[in-house]
């Protein structure tokens, strides 16, 4: 390898602490309730026993009363043992299938995937995107009741790429070439693939149909909600600051209530590269880079100026002919109508600035306000909820609800209560704090643009970097996982995030109250076998322990479905093999494993068919790290050495339930 070609791309996506505030320290917190030494001297998972208040047992015993998911004749399964085999491992009595890999052709005049990696930026605009990740399988009916299990829509979000991969040597160094970024543009995004089972039951991407879509990082998309036309998103390309290009970094995803996909804008920031001597604030909280971004993308803009996009830093005059404000167009939940393949994708802004890992909404009600709910993957930072304005109503409901409301920021206090904390010009609290900061917003957009800042003010509880959410679809709960926070020191802890050095991560869980408050509990620590939840009395073992929880989600039976995203030494070595997803009947707290992925790979995205006998679930990123001579997966061709992102199909072999 020439020295132009040893370009380090650390793409790891896990973005750099960027919370520093001083919000209430553990021991402020529980100062009222332990003495200090006597807290330190007793172990931690006997207190995080005594965090929990009497408000979550009532909390779980509502979830008890709701009937299990044994006696509806589920969780029947063996559960799959830790490995690290270079395969999809499901329980015996299961199949699993890859399909619609990265580079399958998609649209019409679309080139094969080529395994050298030779595909030109071009062919990758009309092929299924990289790194598979959050996605929803949308029945072709659903207009007209959405019971089809046979035909449907599915759409996945692509969040990143690897260029050791992607390319047939691993790219040609620095600076980069205009071509290989604009195949990295094209790789991101989103794939609307309409399916279809054929004759023998097998299911087929239907081509030719007018429904198959790319979405990737060069779509032209409108800006939504109070920060449309906002001085600090105006650009050369939007001088108005009513438009950008493209989505980036999209994890996990969202369904609005009238069948439209949401797919959220996760470590966009890593993106950019900001070399000013003074970076505004909306770009150093965000963790903007001031040397150069991840992928060195701004490298490119010599032959290309389409791609000078990507540096930041205030070259011009004004904003209006630079890119300075670019970064603010990031950073946002998108909306795409998949039945509608002609319609310009939107980004609700009034719904919050951060690391979207995904959105998920409570049950919508006719006569009341739509609430959803979002985490910020990124090491302490916050948990949010956006309210609409404007009530519910199933015959008019659609994206304007989006566009008005109140978004609020979570604080978990130690006896197992909680609050949502306004983000709001208009109230009062939220101005003293921001007065008493001496931080100033010149409006309600400013606000937005700033939204971890502003939750800072507002004193939200940080988090263990919050990833994926659930709303249980009998109860109402809604639960969230932490993933890990190997950066959280003893002097650091609450009751929410109640590890040092979390390396495994946690469950969480809360159930709404009157007046913008909420009851919480710990559902479950993650860790190895033995690890402990004392509020459920809950052990793992071999059948369970796991780390890293990542994805989450409830199929219509109730069963709580969880994915993990370990990486670095929990993937090398230790207890815990490649990794998996889990499934557990949160009324009794059984839960199994059920399926280990590829070397390398994390598990992330699952859906079922309507009739919960067809599921999708993507493997991401196998053989991540490897390349561009060797990789340390073949997944899913086999016939070649270069591994690629795919879904996969899993059915009962008896034609059952998933999960019976």
């Amino acid at each position: 390898m020439t020295k132009s070609q040893q370009v380090h791309y650390d793409i790891s996506g896990v973005e750099p602490q960027a919370n520093f505030s001083d919000n209430p320290s553990f021991q402020q917190v529980v100062a009222q309730r332990l003495d200090r030494r006597q807290f330190l001297r007793g172990a931690m998972a006997l207190a995080v026993g005594s965090f929990i208040g009497t408000s979550l047992v009532g909390c779980a015993t509502k979830v008890s009363a709701v009937s299990s998911a044994v006696k509806q004749g589920l969780m029947g399964f063996e559960a799959v043992a830790v490995n690290r085999f270079d395969s999809v491992t499901v329980p015996t009595g299961y199949t699993a299938k890859p399909f619609l890999p990265w580079g399958t052709p998609l649209l019409d005049g679309a080139a094969p995937y080529k395994a050298d990696g030779t595909n030109t930026a071009a062919d990758q605009e009309k092929q299924i995107g990289s790194h598979h990740d959050g996605m929803h399988f949308f029945p072709i009916d659903l207009k007209d009741g959405g019971t089809d299990s046979g035909e449907g829509l599915l759409v996945m979000n692509h969040e990143y790429c690897d260029p050791m991969i992607l390319h047939a040597f691993g790219g040609a160094g620095l600076p980069r070439q205009a071509e290989e970024v604009h195949k990295e543009l094209a790789a991101h995004g989103v794939s609307v693939a309409h399916i279809k089972r054929d004759d023998s039951g097998q299911w087929q991407l239907v081509s030719g149909s007018q429904y198959n879509r790319r979405i990737t990082g060069m779509t032209p998309m409108q800006l939504t909600g109070p920060v449309r036309g906002h001085a600090k998103v105006r650009t050369q390309y939007s001088p108005d600051g009513t438009a950008t290009r493209g989505t980036l970094n999209n994890c996990s995803h969202g369904v609005t209530p009238w069948g439209t996909y949401l797919t959220c804008e996760e470590n966009w920031a890593l993106l950019f590269v900001n070399r000013d001597q003074r970076m505004p604030r909306e770009h150093r909280r965000y963790s903007v880079s001031d040397f150069n971004s991840i992928m060195h993308w701004e490298t490119a803009a010599r032959q290309d100026p389409l791609l000078a996009r990507f540096d930041a830093s205030a070259v011009a005059e004004t904003a209006e002919q630079d890119f300075r404000h670019e970064p603010n167009t990031f950073g946002w939940i998108v909306e795409i109508d998949p039945f509608n393949p002609s319609s310009v994708p939107v980004k609700h802004t009034a719904m919050g600035r951060f690391a979207h890992e995904g959105v998920i909404f409570a049950k919508a009600e006719a006569g009341k306000p739509l609430v959803a709910y979002s985490g910020d993957d990124s090491r302490f930072e916050y948990i949010y909820k956006f309210v609409s304005k404007e009530l519910y109503d199933p015959a008019t409901a659609g994206p304007h609800l989006l566009d008005n409301g109140t978004l609020y920021a979570a604080r978990f206090n130690d006896d197992g209560s909680g609050e949502w904390l306004p983000l709001d010009l208009a109230d009062a609290d939220f101005r003293a704090k921001a007065e008493a900061a001496k931080v100033e917003f010149s409006d309600q957009a400013d606000v937005l643009l700033n939204t971890r800042l502003a939750a800072d003010i507002a004193g939200a509880t940080k988090m263990d970097r919050p990833e994926w959410g659930a709303v249980h679809p009998q109860t109402g709960e809604v639960y969230f996982t932490l993933t890990n926070n190997d950066q959280r020191h003893s002097s650091q802890l609450n009751a929410a995030n109640p590890r040092a050095s979390n390396s495994q991560g946690h469950i969480i869980r809360w159930r709404e109250q009157a007046q913008q408050r909420f009851n919480w509990d710990i559902f479950m620590l993650s860790g190895d076998v033995f690890t402990y939840t004392p509020q459920h009395q809950f052990m793992l073992t071999a059948e369970n322990h796991h780390a890293s929880p990542d994805g989450l989600w409830f199929d219509p039976n109730g069963l709580l479905w969880i994915q993990t995203d370990m990486s670095g030494s929990q993937l090398s070595g230790g207890a815990f093999g490649n990794n998996q997803m889990l499934v557990a009947d949160v009324a009794t707290h059984q839960m199994k494993r059920f399926l280990v992925g590829p070397v390398g790979c994390e598990i992330t995205g699952v859906v079922m068919t309507p009739d919960c006998r067809t599921m999708f679930v993507n493997i991401q990123h196998p053989g991540e790290g490897s390349g561009p001579y060797s990789f340390s997966s073949t997944w899913p061709d086999r016939g070649t050495r270069r591994p690629r992102s795919a879904t996969v199909i899993i059915t009962k072999d008896d034609g059952g339930i998933i999960g019976s």
